[in-house]
């Protein structure tokens, strides 16, 4: 194998593990020690193609977020779906990729980010997560109400989600499905906790 093709190999390999070990323990819980050692190569080789762990993360997100604006986008295409199956399609796209509370990743990160990479990570979520479902919002069907730029329906829906990853209660019992519960988490977070008349 030429050497250029060795590099690529394990760049891609640096990206594939970065994101695996990202996306389950955060910024923090995550070092290129780790990763360098689950691929079998060593730290300077890993500094070799990205200069720090910044560096590694910020091009680990652009490229997962880039993947998920284009599913949410594509979810807001399918005008053969009722808004709340375009929301709950968007919630499986987001738990396909992020094992762990999405909001609660990005606000660990910024606080141990430097300046210029908070800025950036801030660009990727806006673009990528908080503008494709603030389209959603955009929506006549949605009837978003007139309190509230899509852009912040985004923020708050993205942030009230963290029981779809796990919570302490078993919310709605043993006897639904996880699609079930997805289904009922969602439908509080949009139409509230009262019962409905």
């Amino acid at each position: 194998m030429k050497r250029a093709e060795q590099l690529e190999k394990t760049r891609q390999a640096i990206l594939k593990t970065a994101t695996k070990l990202f996306l389950q323990k955060g910024f923090g819980e995550t070092s290129t020690r780790n990763i360098a050692k689950q691929i079998g190569i060593t730290q300077p080789a890993l500094y070799h193609h990205f200069n720090d762990k910044e560096v590694l993360y910020l091009e680990v997100m652009t490229r997962l977020s880039r993947k998920i604006r284009q599913e949410i986008n594509k979810i807001i295409r399918k005008h053969s779906l009722k808004p709340e199956e375009q929301l709950l399609e968007i919630v499986h796209i987001l738990k396909k990729y992020h094992p762990l509370s999405i909001y609660d990743q990005y606000n660990q990160a910024m606080v141990l980010l430097s300046k210029s990479a908070q800025q950036k990570l801030n660009m990727i979520f806006t673009m990528d997560y908080l503008e494709p479902i603030g389209d959603y919002f955009k929506q006549s069907e949605v009837n978003l109400r007139a309190d509230l730029l899509p852009k912040e329906a985004a923020e708050i829906f993205l942030a009230s989600l963290a029981p779809v990853f796990g919570t302490y209660q078993l919310i709605g019992g043993h006897s639904i499905t996880t699609e079930q519960r997805d289904k009922l988490i969602v439908d509080c977070i949009v139409n509230g906790l009262a019962k409905r008349n």
